[in-house]
């Protein structure tokens, strides 16, 4: 089983992210998987946070994970808004982080986790889509750290949003999957 917890703003697709990692390893890879959002104000720019349980077994457990073993943040100024997203951790736990800044990074190593990946997502969507919304992005990051295959992630950002949005998006996700670094 792996629980992941996705942090991130209103309006970046956080909770679209959850739900295209769930269909990408329920319907392309054989495995099951549930998605538990919390809205939080349910406007743009809030935060957000969405659980997602990932097994090769049926996943019986409808709640939010409250132990992930991997944290993925699509905004990096989310802990400025009094979110603590190491919250749960444990000494296995792994950060997949939205951002290239080095000022960003020395920040988010206080927080003491195991692996920590980075790639700047929202700069490749703004690449791919025209928009900063790094949803895609950050699912080929995770991707390229092994929770999923590429290919999968691709198949679902197109069954999401159809032929035209979904090529450019999947592109980003490829992008994102090919420049994750590792701290």
């Amino acid at each position: 089983m792996i629980r992941l917890k996705f942090y991130g703003l209103g309006g970046q697709g956080i909770v679209t992210a959850a739900k295209m990692l769930s269909e990408a390893v329920s319907l392309h890879e054989g495995k099951y998987a549930i998605t538990v959002p919390a809205y939080g104000h349910e406007r743009r720019g809030a935060p957000v946070n969405t659980s997602i349980i990932v097994d090769d077994e049926p996943v019986l457990l409808n709640s939010f994970v409250y132990e992930p073993d991997i944290v993925l943040v699509a905004d990096h100024t989310i802990i400025d808004k009094s979110i603590d997203i190491s919250e749960g951790i444990h000494e296995n736990s792994i950060l997949v982080l939205n951002t290239e800044e080095e000022n960003v990074l020395n920040v988010y190593k206080k927080y003491n986790f195991k692996e920590v990946y980075y790639v700047d997502a929202t700069k490749i969507a703004m690449e791919n889509i025209g928009r900063a919304i790094p949803n895609g992005s950050m699912l080929g990051a995770l991707a390229a750290i092994g929770i999923v295959k590429i290919e999968s992630v691709e198949k679902a950002i197109r069954t999401t949003f159809g032929e035209k949005a979904g090529d450019k998006n999947a592109k980003a996700a490829r992008n994102a999957y090919e420049k994750i670094k590792k701290m």
